[in-house]
């Protein structure tokens, strides 16, 4: 796009030169106020606007910091795309925000998208496909540090920001043990063997198997949110339904409620619910849906600061997570 006003053509009507022009808008103590006013108020006439490009080749940096998630339409990475946007604008970064849909390909050709536009930094939330994360790993070695968050690699040395994930789900298990639960429906969104799924049903079946061993589990995962609604309402009509349900998630958290409501099942009379949730969700219901907090936008202040320390140096890897927190509502 061509530029209205340059450094040149500023300088040209001022009879300055660019350099001289170029240190006022600057603000640099060499150049005399009144200069520096007749710069300024001639840049602003003309909306001038710095050469973005110019300054990115000129010192190597893009201003950019790069963000892959799973999905868009997810509240947590909503939360946390917000929180993230509003910490690099602080900052003087702008974000560059892409989805990969669970898929590892598309993962792949976002990742080139980032290194074209020569970001500074990155963020990823891998797909519950993605098995080679080596081209993850290369980053740091051409200059972009890269930080994984919520669904992160399980064994590789690398910087990983999460929720306490074990401890998130000990925490359902026990409040579902308080509430002398004995038969409970498990919703999992996405694959078993996805990181944030392997840590949460381990935790929360090895909890209910020491605390109440008689009590029956049944765990289901699905990659389909659609398909969480026609589950619960299946096993809400067998001869042995569930007397409680955890959600591994908001995604779930609506169609498992839409499932109880249709039943015309009351919360905490017919069936307990409990969620692991961002925070919002829970609070719309009546009464409110009992919950372990896993805020996203905790998350990604977090994220950015640690960001913040590996260009300050601090470049040694890293694993930090944010405690998880139980908020009681009415559904148990």
């Amino acid at each position: 796009m061509k530029q209205f006003s340059t450094l040149k053509k500023l300088a040209e009507k001022l009879g300055l030169s660019v350099s001289t022009v170029s240190r006022a808008l600057k603000d640099h103590p060499d150049i005399s106020p009144a200069t520096r006013q007749r710069v300024k108020e001639l840049a602003e006439l003309t909306e001038y606007e710095p050469n973005t490009f110019a300054v990115n080749l000129r010192t190597n940096k893009s201003k950019i910091l790069g963000v892959i998630v799973p999905y868009f339409q997810n509240l947590f990475y909503e939360y946390f795309i917000a929180a993230l946007d509003e910490e690099v604008g602080k900052a003087g970064y702008s974000l560059l925000v892409l989805q990969s849909g669970e898929s590892a390909e598309t993962e792949a050709r976002n990742l080139h998208i980032m290194k074209k536009n020569r970001v500074d930094g990155l963020f990823v939330s891998v797909t519950e496909n993605t098995v080679d994360i080596k081209p993850f790993l290369k980053l740091p070695e051409i200059g972009i540090p890269i930080i994984f968050f919520d669904r992160v690699p399980e064994f590789e040395a690398c910087d990983k920001i999460c929720f306490a994930d074990h401890e998130a789900a000990t925490l359902a298990a026990k409040r579902l043990v308080q509430s002398n639960k004995k038969h409970v429906l498990c919703l999992f969104w996405g694959k078993p063997s996805l990181s944030v799924n392997q840590k949460r049903a381990a935790a929360f079946e090895n909890t209910i198997k020491q605390l109440s061993p008689k009590t029956i589990l049944d765990i289901r995962f699905s990659d389909s949110v659609q398909d969480f609604e026609p589950i619960t309402m299946h096993e809400l009509q067998t001869p042995n339904p569930p007397d409680a349900i955890f959600c591994n998630g908001d995604n779930i958290l609506i169609p498992a409620m839409r499932a109880i409501q249709k039943s015309k099942l009351t919360m905490p009379a017919d069936i307990g619910l409990i969620a692991i949730s961002n925070g919002m969700l829970p609070t719309l219901y009546n009464p409110a849906v009992t919950f372990v907090e896993t805020n996203g936008n905790k998350l990604g202040r977090l994220a950015f600061k640690r960001l913040q320390e590996v260009f300050d140096g601090k470049t040694f890897v890293r694993e930090l997570s944010i405690p998880a927190t139980l908020v009681e509502g009415g559904s148990l």
